[in-house]
């Protein structure tokens, strides 16, 4: 037994690992991609052609001096960003290894689990600085993570009800001949759009992009707790990345075509930034409830359908 918990915690700290070096490139990618689309050149001082820049920054973000508002909540301030990067990297349980080494049956509500605990921290950082523009930042933010929180929440029920099970192992078995994208085509863009939403970037990132605003919730954030919270997002648009390969474009994670995929979902969140201009906040709001949610709904009920007709069929 105690093997056992020890392998897994090894594997896990592995993986935490790996996600790390990962979100560091994905860093650079970005930089690069837009700098490109600028028309320059992006980072290319710091090792060669500046692969070496995301290891970098992290120095430099880390031993920078820790600044504290005066009027802070002191521990809530604290550690906001480290519980919004431990859930960000605790997501990550629900990738299916298909060894059994962590995979487990419920891995889709411990993924909404983990993303409506996401939520918290936002609120918390925004309310702890004790600053009018890291709250206004903040409620923008939890306003819109709850309102996309309800179509991915409907997409995956969608999907709950076609497969019959929780976990993610599943779609490898029902897209070995054909990836679910042919066939849910509008689920599959409006979950990348709630994608963009739920991690808050371009076009939907206002928490950091008013007028009146200057960062968003993470204004009074320096050094240290800056860089967590940046870590977090970036580890939470990998991990987005891998759940739309798994759900839409077959899940193999054995293969190496699967990383091609996870990398070209990546890069689109860069594209999108990079040529998208900022939505209005209302047009964000409309957009999340009179257009995803009836989409959502209509999928849902007809994927409900499907599977009651396919039971009766059987039976």
């Amino acid at each position: 037994m105690f093997k056992e918990v020890f392998g897994l915690f090894i594997i896990y700290i592995l993986l935490v690992i790996f996600v790390m070096v990962g979100v560091a490139f994905l860093t650079l990618l970005e930089r690069k991609v837009l700098g490109y689309i600028h028309v320059r050149k992006g980072p290319n001082k710091v090792g060669f052609v500046g692969i070496l820049q995301p290891f970098s920054d992290a120095i430099k973000l880390f031993t920078k001096e820790q600044t504290f508002p005066f009027l802070s909540n002191y521990l809530c301030y604290y550690f906001a960003p480290v519980f919004s990067l431990f859930l960000a990297l605790l997501v990550w349980f629900v990738m299916p290894y298909f060894t059994g080494l962590i995979s487990f049956e419920l891995g889709l509500l411990f993924f909404l689990c983990c993303t409506s605990l996401g939520v918290y921290t936002v609120m918390i950082a925004g309310w702890s600085s004790n600053s009018n523009y890291a709250l206004l930042g903040g409620l923008r933010a939890v306003a819109q993570t709850i309102s996309y929180e309800v179509s991915l929440a409907l997409i995956l029920l969608s999907f709950v009800f076609l497969i019959g099970s929780y976990n993610l192992v599943k779609f490898y078995d029902f897209q070995i001949y054909i990836w679910m994208i042919f066939f849910t085509f509008p689920l599959a863009m409006v979950w990348f759009t709630s994608c963009l939403a739920e991690t808050n970037r371009t076009p939907f990132d206002f928490a950091e992009g008013e007028s009146e605003l200057v960062s968003g919730f993470n204004v009074e954030y320096s050094s240290g707790g800056f860089a967590l919270i940046f870590l977090a997002e970036y580890a939470s648009i990998l991990f987005m990345s891998m759940l739309f390969c798994i759900i839409f474009l077959g899940s193999d994670i054995s293969s190496l075509m699967f990383y091609f995929k996870l990398s070209f979902i990546s890069f689109m969140f860069i594209w999108v930034r990079g040529t998208m201009p900022r939505f209005r906040y209302d047009k964000l709001m409309y957009l999340a409830w009179k257009g995803f949610l009836p989409l959502s709904l209509n999928y849902l009920l007809f994927f409900m359908g499907i599977s009651i007709y396919l039971f009766f069929l059987l039976v």
